[in-house]
């Protein structure tokens, strides 16, 4: 069996990157409702096994994030989920965060709960075939917020869940998101983004966490997305890479960012910027997308078997272009009907 270092690399190896398909039951049914789509655990296994089945996905993906019900699911064909993945090359893992609650004494705050029995937890998502984890904290930007306990508070669950981890054999993905939602500017988030990484990164240290079997999860530096100027993709870019480059040791393989609430093109452009970057880049610089993977693909679906070509065809089309991007390959061009029409989809055609 690979040892962890070995599982880092090859989830985010070759342009690949990972699909987050680990919404708990309440934010899955949200997305269903939307589109009129009862949910029940029926519904989201038949919709997670439509983009796991996808033709051709494993050139793209390389890890999946699972929630708690999906990795006991079977699917379909009474394979279990799980092992769908992983016949397919790609390596199943699992949320393990037990949400963001309110932290005590710091109004307006959230620590990640989800510690206590965490060891055990881990061992059965092991037996159960995992073989990477997630755990997300998550920081508001307000007047005088992130306060310096929040952050401390946040770091050092990351670094204790992290440790669980490694000793348990699974790849710790550590998610320190600062929020999107506010009305600031791109250099309050770039600060921001900058002490909560020098803090994560002091903690997984104190906590004997070996950087080469680990990913890291971040924010993409941005403007809150109620400030009246928005940053252009060029600017984020600089002031992401910027920022990784500050604190972000070059012993982590591989950074996968999450998307935030961003439009799907939009996240996949930033992407790309990022990697087309000239300077040094020590990590891979990927993605571990959720909804700006999926949102296409669930509308095109809306719980009907027969559109399950169709939405499959999507999202394919979708990894493809995050993909391209994670290796600073792709273009305007590959949307829309001329991507459809690309002969060869890989990252690696010509366009």
């Amino acid at each position: 069996m690979p040892g962890i270092d070995e599982t880092a690399r090859a989830i985010v190896a070759d342009g690949k990157g990972i699909l987050a398909a680990d919404e708990t039951v309440s934010t899955i049914t949200k997305r269903l409702t939307a589109r009129a789509i009862e949910s029940t655990a029926d519904s989201r296994r038949a919709y997670r096994e439509m983009l796991f089945s996808t033709p051709d996905l494993t050139a793209f993906i390389g890890g999946v994030i699972l929630q708690d019900e999906t990795i006991r699911q079977d699917g379909s064909t009474g394979i279990p989920l799980i092992e769908l993945l992983a016949r397919r090359g790609i390596i199943p893992g699992i949320k393990v965060d037990a949400g963001v609650h309110p932290l005590a004494g710091a109004p307006g705050e959230f620590v990640a709960e989800g510690l206590d029995g965490l060891r055990d937890r881990l061992e059965e998502y092991h037996e159960l075939g995992a073989r990477f984890a997630k755990w997300r904290a998550v920081f508001v930007i307000r007047d005088g917020l992130p306060t310096a306990k929040c952050i401390h508070a946040n770091a050092h669950a990351l670094a204790r869940y992290a440790a669980l981890c490694q000793e348990q054999g699974l790849v710790p993905i550590v998610e320190p998101e600062v929020l999107m939602e506010g009305a600031h500017a791109l250099e309050r988030c770039e600060d921001v983004t900058g002490r909560v990484l020098h803090a994560v990164f002091n903690e997984l240290f104190d906590a004997q966490v070996s950087l080469e079997g680990m990913l890291l999860k971040p924010n993409m530096v941005t403007a809150g997305n109620g400030f009246a100027r928005q940053a252009s993709v060029e600017e984020v870019a600089e002031a992401t890479l910027r920022v990784l480059t500050r604190h972000v040791p070059p012993a982590v393989p591989g950074v996968v960012f999450l998307s935030g609430g961003q439009d799907h093109v939009l996240a996949t452009e930033h992407l790309n910027a990022i990697n087309m970057l000239d300077g040094p880049k020590p990590w891979k610089l990927s993605f571990s997308y959720g909804r700006a993977l999926q949102d296409e693909a669930l509308e095109v679906w809306r719980g009907q078997r027969e559109r399950v070509p169709a939405a499959q065809q999507v999202f394919h089309h979708r990894a493809w272009c995050d993909s391209a991007a994670a290796l600073g390959r792709y273009s305007g061009d590959m949307e829309g009907e001329a991507g459809f029409a690309q002969p060869d989809s890989t990252p690696h055609a010509p366009h």
